[in-house]
């Protein structure tokens, strides 16, 4: 056991330097911790980090969603939400097929059963690889959308295809017209009980005498619940996960409090990072694993099987997303389009940011050893060695070339009518003008004998008149920030020096450097832009 803790601590401390040098050489961590999970397995390090098949959905998949889901724009879900549903369940479903029917023909002994287990396996593209990417490179904000968008569904519909495809091989059964109603009742109960759940969950935080500790604590068993609640009724979790968390983020102001928002947000960022960091290098850490266990499929055939798969998947992709450009235009003449002229540099773009990652592995890893008769399930091993070549030459040659393709197609951004900057000042004018006038019209006797109010009130003005001279005269934020930052450094300094005296107690100094925290980061957000 203890060797086993050793182990996991080490390949933390791993990921996290891979994930340093990712940034230094601004290549998305998850490339760098595959191919470095690859070059771990070579030495076999960690001999005690097995993945049992039957958690790794259940452990990975429900928080990673959440947190997508969380922080996914309703705003932009709705607007895009007709692409967004032909990415993530029409290209899907047709993408499995179209693998299925590749390997059935390219595999011997392949059924096509098994091919739609592998196209249900490997036709998801992953939302944290190409959401890691992007952020090294200025992308129009409807792509960036569509793809997140995409990925927080496409995994429900995947994972669907595959479930009916290996319930048909463990068993010899499939009925296609059952398959169809089982299909729209996962989605819709999925749905319904994602909703309910999220319900529940905004009683209690509502109601119930909650502390920041257990609003975070609550946060953190609210995917659990609504993913095996869902499944337990043979809904799809996936959408049931996505509900509720959409449910749920769009009401947070009401529900949860400043505190239990900023701590909550900080751990979930830690607990995504860290999950996505695990499942990443465990794909490197698998291989030799899966080559061992390959059978009597050699290891240039299965190589030769797992480059055919991935080329058949990228030119797929990228001809339903031409065709759906296409059909866009067409269709625009009969009803309301959120764009009726795609073109063609979006869709290249979204055809070629279509890298496989954490649901493909996951869900690979979780097709059974063994079938209801007790016979090992067919193919196991060559579907794991598929799916891990398709993950690893997507992740390296999409992910590697997609920053190029982005610069060279120099796709113009017609959603964002202003800068950044600009949007950011509007704000806070509106923000100004909002509280000058809500205390003008609510609190107009309180301010004007309330010395501490009419202070407010002052430095309000006083934030407003800063605010507009900025806007005129071109102040420098970069020195600004520069030499705001060094005084913060300064007072912490002071208050390192303040807690030597043993009058003083620690908890005060404790709560400053707090506050001194605090202050640092609503300068860094307030100008991010100025570095």
């Amino acid at each position: 056991m203890l060797a086993t803790v050793i182990e996991y601590i080490l390949l933390i401390f791993f990921i996290l330097s891979l994930v340093m040098i990712a940034q230094k050489l601004k290549i998305a961590y998850p490339i760098v911790l595959v191919l470095g999970g690859l070059a771990l397995s070579m030495f076999r390090l960690f001999p005690s980090i097995q993945i049992n098949p039957e958690m790794i959905l259940l452990i990975f998949l429900p928080p990673l969603l959440y947190e997508a889901a969380w922080y996914t724009s309703w705003k932009e879900l709705w607007r895009w939400r007709r692409v967004i549903s032909i990415f993530a369940f029409l290209i899907v479903i047709f993408t499995s097929g179209v693998v299925a029917v590749v390997s059935h023909a390219l595999i011997p002994g392949f059924t096509l059963a098994l091919g739609f287990v592998l196209g249900g396996i490997v036709s998801p593209p992953d939302a944290v690889s190409a959401t890691t990417i992007l952020k090294y490179v200025k992308v129009p904000k409807r792509l960036s959308s569509i793809l997140e968008g995409e990925s927080l569904m496409n995994d429900a519909s995947s994972l669907i295809v595959f479930s009916f495809a290996s319930t048909a091989v463990t068993t010899g059964v499939f009925v296609l017209q059952d398959a169809a109603v089982s299909f729209v009742i996962a989605i819709v109960g999925g749905i319904a009980i994602g909703l309910l759940i999220g319900l529940l969950y905004y009683a209690i935080h509502r109601w119930l005498p909650t502390g920041t500790d257990m609003d975070v604590i609550l946060t953190l068993t609210a995917p659990y619940v609504m993913y095996i609640s869902a499944e337990y009724f043979h809904g799809s979790g996936v959408l049931s996960v996505v509900s509720g968390g959409l449910f749920l983020s769009a009401r947070s102001q009401h529900f949860l409090t400043y505190r239990s928002r900023l701590q909550g947000a900080n751990v979930w960022a830690t607990l995504g990072f860290m999950l996505n960091g695990l499942v990443f290098m465990l794909i490197g850490l698998e291989l030799p694993v899966i080559i061992k266990e390959l059978g009597s499929v050699s290891l240039s055939e299965a190589i030769k099987y797992g480059v055919i798969i991935t080329v058949v998947l990228i030119v797929t992709r990228l001809l339903c997303t031409m065709f759906a450009s296409v059909f866009t235009v067409f269709i625009s003449r009969y009803i309301t389009t959120a764009d009726s002229r795609p073109g063609w540099k979006g869709p290249l773009l979204l055809g070629w940011a279509g890298m496989r990652g954490v649901v493909s592995l996951a869900a690979a890893l979780s097709i059974p050893v063994y079938m209801n008769n007790g016979q090992l399930f067919p193919q196991r091993n060559l579907i794991l060695f598929i799916t891990f070549t398709v993950i690893l030459l997507t992740l390296v040659v999409q992910g590697l070339t997609l920053p190029v393709l982005i610069r060279w197609v120099k796709m113009e951004d017609r959603d964002n009518d202003l800068p950044a900057e600009e949007q950011e000042r509007m704000i806070r004018d509106k923000l100004l003008e909002g509280s000058i006038h809500f205390l003008d019209t609510h609190f107009s006797e309180e301010v004007r004998s309330h010395e501490a109010l009419k202070q407010l009130r002052e430095d309000l003005e006083h934030r407003k008149a800063v605010a507009m001279h900025n806007k005129t005269d071109g102040v420098d934020h970069k020195l600004y920030k520069k030499i705001y930052l060094k005084m913060l450094d300064h007072q912490r300094s002071i208050l390192h020096e303040l807690n030597r005296d043993p009058h003083i107690s620690h908890e005060l100094i404790r709560k400053f450097h707090e506050l001194v925290d605090i202050e640092e980061e609503i300068l860094r957000m307030k100008y991010e832009h100025a570095s």
